[in-house]
């Protein structure tokens, strides 16, 4: 897996750390502020959006009227105790993350996330150190599938795309890894669970814990 690559990057909730859960139980309080269930099919909707491609979302879809940035700031204040507080790291990635700086490898976040909340559980696990670059899909024009995020952060690290392997969750993470010429390793997760069949068509590679990964 790691044979000619010279940068590893990595997508951040149900990746690098065990997040996905909480998103759903957020997504229903929000919208209960103002009165409206929750779409069952609502997830897998904005599952790729940047931040602020969801804010848009929500805000058109829902009729919410408070202003992007206020919808924005209340996400992130209704998240962040828990992203400091009770999300974890996924299995054997701390481990992984070590490995690779100790070969030499660079390595890097490309998330949909904001960037508070991004810098935040790193910071809180610990793990700042272990990234050289860490962006968010709303520095791009597009968020994930499409490629924008993964060739930002593969520009910073210095690498062309064909040398970078990708750490990805979700389906659309995959397309867009696999759209910017790129090695990508899917990971289960159990947010995507349904959809793991299509992720292991998708993807290059498919682990269920870093622990797998042959050195």
């Amino acid at each position: 897996m790691l044979e000619q690559i010279s940068a590893v990057i990595f997508d951040l909730d149900g990746t690098v750390v065990d997040s996905m859960w909480m998103w759903e139980a957020i997504d229903i309080e929000y919208l209960g502020r103002f009165g409206i269930a929750l779409p069952p099919d609502l997830q897998k909707t904005i599952s790729g959006m940047s931040f602020s491609e969801t804010a848009v979302y929500f805000k058109e879809t829902f009729g919410i009227s408070d202003s992007l940035d206020k919808i924005k700031s209340d996400w992130n204040e209704m998240a962040m105790d828990k992203y400091c507080n009770e999300v974890t790291l996924k299995p054997g990635v701390l481990d992984f993350l070590k490995k690779l700086k100790k070969r030499g490898i660079k390595t890097g976040i490309a998330t949909s996330n904001s960037k508070e909340l991004a810098l935040a559980v790193l910071d809180s696990l610990g793990l700042s150190v272990y990234f050289d670059e860490v962006h968010m899909s709303c520095e791009v024009k597009k968020g994930k599938p499409a490629p924008d995020i993964y060739l930002l952060v593969a520009d910073c690290l210095g690498e062309p795309p064909e040398h970078c392997l990708v750490f990805e969750d979700i389906t659309e993470g995959i397309l867009a890894g696999k759209a910017a010429g790129m090695k990508v390793c899917g990971i289960e997760d159990a947010f995507s669970e349904a959809y793991r069949e299509e992720k292991k068509k998708l993807a290059d590679y498919y682990i269920t814990d870093y622990d797998e990964i042959d050195w």
